[in-house]
């Protein structure tokens, strides 16, 4: 909205072509997330208390009885947010920034039902694992046939330090564009499972797709750095930087000892706009380097039920996902969420480079 408010504007004051910068926009749209959520996040946590949604403990570990009570769904907080700061600072007519808001909504939807049917109502499972896949099936597959049906829209890949390797996948983009955006909800939402463990690499990996869909939607910066150019995308730069705000303003909150938790509606959401992400500005696979730390959650699950099947019983790690091996093991939370923090800000430093050595 201010985007049309001061732009008109700009052609009397000078001053107010600021505005007109993708970055000054993204700038403001992570202060204004970062303000909303520190402010409104103790009147969050205070309703969400009132309604007695308690997050599910696991019994298995013991150093999470203490966290019984705490309130979850705080995943509304960081969607209002993001959304407000968008629709405040976005230009509203860039069909992209719709998108990413359709897919980040439409996990969101899923998750606030399945967190809704677990803390609100009370039952001990919410959406089943099959209702809860076709649901994010449909999402992901509404946001890439509409992608492709641009036809200016690439079904190349890019892969990472390789620049002359750019298959093109033709028409099973589509389904590889799904796994993209349906793999990378799960797995945050596999990760979220301690005080900050999510959120904190997600802000690092906000900020890094940020870069890369700012310079995927500018024409001589994609050209001098070989990145697949996507015309009108740079605009999607304003709704990361609201995600970094806004994970930035709950972090304050869900730091160890956390006093909120942002449950499957915020895992989720996050989880399948970060793949939607990299696929808008076609780095897909680079979304496995950047979040590898997601990535090495996910294949600790695979590995432990797919060893615990052909065994007979017989378990790789004590609890999966891996941060809970690493707590049964006697490593103090705090320590395995602050170390696994420094290892994203590392991968995001790797994927980084991709810019350069190719």
């Amino acid at each position: 909205m201010m985007y049309y408010l001061l732009v008109p504007l700009a052609a009397h004051i000078s001053a107010l072509n600021v505005f007109r910068y993708i970055t000054f926009r993204s700038i403001a749209a992570l202060v204004t997330a970062l303000v909303l959520s520190i402010l409104l996040g103790p009147r969050a946590i205070a309703w969400l208390t009132r309604l007695k949604c308690g997050q599910y403990i696991h019994e298995d570990v013991a150093a999470h009885k203490c966290k019984a009570g705490t309130p979850t769904m705080g995943g509304l907080l960081i969607g209002f947010c993001i959304i407000a700061s968008v629709l405040l600072w976005g230009d509203l007519a860039n069909g992209y920034v719709w998108m990413t808001i359709f897919v980040f909504c439409g996990f969101g939807a899923l998750g606030f039902v399945d967190d809704h049917a677990k803390v609100v109502r009370k039952r001990n499972r919410g959406l089943s694992p099959k209702g809860k896949l076709l649901g994010q099936i449909f999402v992901s597959g509404v946001a890439a046939a509409i992608l492709l049906s641009d036809p200016e829209y690439s079904t190349r890949l890019a892969v990472p330090f390789f620049k002359h390797i750019n298959p093109d996948l033709g028409w099973m983009y589509f389904p590889f564009a799904m796994l993209v955006m349906i793999a990378a909800s799960n797995a945050v939402n596999l990760t979220d499972g301690l005080d900050g463990l999510a959120i904190g690499p997600m802000i690092v990996n906000a900020a890094m797709f940020a870069l890369f869909v700012y310079v995927a939607g500018h024409a001589q910066m994609a050209r001098y750095l070989q990145v697949a150019p996507v015309s009108g995308v740079g605009e999607v730069t304003v709704f990361c930087g609201a995600m970094v705000g806004a994970g930035l303003g709950f972090l304050w909150f869900n730091a160890y000892p956390a006093q909120i938790f942002m449950g499957d509606v915020g895992s989720l959401s996050l989880g399948g706009v970060l793949g939607f992400l990299a696929v808008l500005c076609k780095q897909e696979l680079l979304l496995i380097v950047v979040g590898g730390l997601y990535v090495a959650e996910t294949v600790s699950v695979i590995l432990q039920v797919g060893y615990f099947k052909m065994t007979g019983g017989k378990r790789i790690f004590r609890m999966a996902p891996l941060h809970h091996h690493f707590e049964l093991m006697g490593v103090p939370e705090s320590k395995i969420i602050i170390r696994f923090w420094i290892l994203s800000i590392l991968l995001a430093l790797v994927g980084l480079s991709t810019l350069k050595l190719r």
